[in-house]
């Protein structure tokens, strides 16, 4: 087991790095934070690279770190967790982990969510933990979409990303191949052409398309739906939140024999 006591530590400021989306990428690995989060990726056997933790972290989950294996394990003054923390009073224990690596030729049979420019952090974690939920088979980040290696959506997933293939890709590409499978595809619009999302049967497969949380789905994706649905007002509210929107959404289509 390591020992490092000083913010100053060269592994430290290489990992105070992976805050940022582009050394993310570079270096293929994220941090999580929290024990119930860290917990799930060991139990989904996620690769778990370095697991630090303090005084603090040591007293509440020795017998869970004891279990670990020790090669893996850091202890860290509370100075070094706070520097590579990004909670206003961090739990203990951090860890770090490399990036899945999906199979290109993903098999897209089953029903995905697809997020076509859905900014908001919290509403693109909200929205794959409710995917997780419902039973999906996946979910697919188009372009301009919230990073998931954001410490916001990692907290709002709450381990959902472990459970189900979150992948992000080319919309109008993966639209192409679900409709070479014939798998029916669903946006979400409000016009003459959409109908309620109750006269929409449950269904085995599909992909359905939520969008930006002020523009919507774009325009060249619509065009390439079979059918656009959307949920009736009917109190005074001008619309629903996204992640509200895509769970009753979700739930709706979803088909369990």
């Amino acid at each position: 087991m390591k020992e490092i006591l000083s913010t100053k530590n060269s592994m430290i400021k290489e990992l105070k790095k992976l805050h940022k989306k582009k050394y993310r990428e570079e270096n293929q690995q994220y941090i999580i934070e929290g024990f119930h989060l860290i917990e799930e990726a060991v139990n989904a056997n996620a690769k778990v690279k370095w697991v630090l933790f303090n005084q603090r972290g040591q007293l509440e989950w020795s017998a869970w770190l004891d279990d670990q294996p020790q090669e893996l394990l850091v202890f860290v003054s509370d100075e070094v967790l706070v520097s590579l923390s990004e909670l206003p009073t961090p739990q203990g224990i951090i860890a770090v982990l490399e990036m899945p690596v999906y199979d290109e030729n993903l098999h897209l049979g089953g029903s995905w969510l697809l997020l076509d420019n859905v900014q908001d952090p919290g509403n693109v974690g909200t929205m794959i933990r409710t995917a997780d939920a419902a039973g999906l088979s996946g979910v697919i980040l188009g372009e301009g979409s919230s990073d998931i290696y954001n410490s916001k959506v990692l907290r709002a997933m709450q381990g959902s990303n472990y459970h189900l293939p979150v992948i992000r890709k080319s919309l109008e590409d993966i639209i192409d191949n679900f409709k070479e499978r014939d798998i029916p595809i669903y946006g979400t619009e409000l016009n003459p052409e959409a109908i309620s999302y109750t006269n929409v049967s449950k269904v085995k497969e599909y992909a359905l398309i939520m969008g930006n949380e002020g523009q919507g789905v774009s325009q060249k994706l619509l065009e390439k739906t079979d059918q656009n649905i959307y949920i009736p007002i009917k109190g005074k509210a001008e619309s629903l939140n996204v992640a509200i929107a895509a769970g009753i959404l979700m739930y709706h289509l979803e088909c369990h024999e």
